[in-house]
């Protein structure tokens, strides 16, 4: 394992990054596109929908 810090703290950036980009998805109602279950997902409108239900 490496023992570069900035080879360490990938794995926390790339998770802030995936936070921040699903805020700024929902607050701006902008397409948030996954990989779920080897099919592309919009998370925006997942989001709609479970919001409806409710």
């Amino acid at each position: 394992m490496s023992k570069d810090p900035d080879i360490l703290a990938v794995d926390a950036a790339l998770r802030r990054a995936a936070r921040r980009a699903r805020e700024l998805g929902r607050k701006t109602d902008t397409p948030v596109y996954v990989l779920k279950n080897s099919r592309i997902v919009d998370l925006t409108k997942e989001w709609k929908r479970r919001s409806q239900t409710r």
